[in-house]
């Protein structure tokens, strides 16, 4: 995000991660902990599967690796809840960051998309052989056999978390700065937008600790604008049904979270925020780097002051989400059971990989925005937590901008597998969350053109 007229960042990602390549999992035991393996939709040419890792000991166990055999002919599709590694024929599931951890009698699964009729053979977890039995290749009698091809992305594992938001939303930033575009109030935000994010909390002098108050140059091109009237316009969009949040970071910021105490003062200090000017969240726009560790532990410690509704964001930079392994792509890995949406910026990035891994898309057309948003989809993030981040019009960016019609297209694509460009992605994701915008203010300056294609479009898809 940029606070003045964008400088084009021209990068050309190389795509490291090899998507979609592999992911199962059988019945194990290990111990007296065991893991058992459930078919539990089928469909002739394909099956989703389940394992679910049991502690039946009396230890808590810290950390699981499950290892089976598929038979040639047998391929693996999506997968979540787990990391993979394969070699040949022979697939090791791990555990992420917030499920290795197995009490005494309580339980973990993860699941994933198989091809073919073949099922999980010699499974071990832990090193050693699994328990539970031959693995059923239907579901339990207690569910009925499926009637209709299963749905085109695989059920979350846990539910989104509760945060008021449509199933689709419209996301903008609103400018706490004076720049070229029109200087607006926070009660004046189009009617169009669900999320408003509020750009930028800045760092204090305090490592890890952000804060926030009016810019006297936005209060002095409004004629007054102080921060107890920004607090009633927060109150205002939320009796309309709208969420504010606050963003951290954007272009210039330096805010750094690099170790415990950092991350203590950056989870107090947002919070203090929301007291005082009533957020719904926050948004993460660091693009100047962060440390995926103790971010996420600073987001969950906020998460726990304020409870399952917050709603945390994130506006990485597209060169950000090229490789699952990256930090800000681990992170939103590692967050994934809080994470509410991921808004990557499709613009200034020059040309990328999509997940198909052997072309460069331009940035600028469906196929762009299409086979990036694709390597999300298919690396762990469940469709509701990905969004689609665009300019709004001239001013806003240094490149990648497009007609809102395109954004359309592009969420035609991903959610119905209509109007794509000469890529398709492998399959489609009606869960998607919507689209983003840089930003509010440029969208009113170009003729609020954005919102008014983009929202009503929305409320259309499935």
């Amino acid at each position: 995000m940029k606070r003045s007229r964008t400088l084009v960042l021209s990068v050309v990602g190389v795509l490291a991660a090899a998507l979609g390549a592999v992911w199962l999992a059988p019945a194990a035991h290990a111990a007296e902990v065991s893991a058992s393996f459930v078919k539990t939709s089928d469909w002739g040419t394909g099956w989703e599967g389940k394992y679910t890792i049991t502690n039946g000991g009396g230890a808590t166990v810290n950390g699981w690796s499950l290892s089976f055999d598929l038979p040639a002919g047998t391929t693996v599709g999506t997968y979540w809840d787990a990391l993979l590694t394969s070699s040949g024929q022979r697939y090791t599931f791990t555990n992420r960051s917030w499920n290795g951890t197995i009490a005494p009698g309580a339980s973990v699964s993860f699941g994933f998309l198989g091809g073919g009729s073949g099922v999980p053979a010699n499974c071990q977890l832990n090193g050693a052989a699994c328990g539970g039995g031959t693995p059923p290749t239907t579901p339990p009698p207690t569910t009925p056999p499926p009637t209709t091809p299963p749905p085109t992305t695989p059920p979350p594992t846990t539910p989104p978390p509760v945060t008021g938001l449509p199933k689709h939303i419209l996301t903008g930033y609103w400018h706490n700065f004076d720049n070229p575009a029109v200087e607006l109030r926070l009660r004046d935000v189009p009617t169009e937008y669900d999320l408003v994010a509020v750009a930028f909390a800045d760092a204090t002098g305090t490592p890890g600790a952000v804060g926030f108050a009016i810019d006297p140059g936005l209060s002095a091109s409004l004629g007054g604008y102080t921060d107890a009237e920004f607090s009633a316009d927060v109150r205002t969009l939320q009796n309309r049904g709208k969420k504010v949040i606050i963003s951290v970071g954007g272009e210039t910021g330096r805010v750094a979270v690099n170790d415990a105490a950092s991350a203590v003062a950056f989870a107090n200090s947002v919070h203090a925020l929301i007291q005082r000017y009533g957020f719904d969240g926050v948004d993460i726009d660091l693009e100047n780097g962060l440390n995926p560790t103790y971010m996420a532990q600073a987001l969950r410690s906020l998460r726990s002051k304020v409870g399952n509704g917050l709603i945390i964001a994130m506006a990485p930079q597209t060169i950000d989400m090229q490789n699952p392994g990256g930090s800000y792509f681990k992170l939103a890995l590692d967050i994934k059971d809080i994470l509410t949406v991921v808004n990557t910026q499709f613009y200034n990035s020059g040309a990328m990989l999509g997940c198909d891994n052997n072309a460069a898309y331009a940035q600028g057309t469906v196929n762009f925005i299409v086979a990036l948003a694709c390597i999300q989809l298919e690396a762990g993030l469940r469709p509701d937590q990905v969004g689609l981040g665009l300019p709004a019009g001239a001013g806003a960016a240094g490149g990648g901008i497009v007609a809102p019609s395109v954004v359309n297209a592009a969420m035609d694509c991903l959610t119905r597998g209509t109007n794509c460009g000469s890529f398709r992605p492998p399959r489609t994701y009606p869960g998607l969350r919507g689209a983003m915008t840089w930003s509010i203010n440029w969208d009113v300056t170009n003729g609020n053109g954005f919102a008014r294609t983009v929202s009503p479009h929305l409320r259309t898809l499935p």
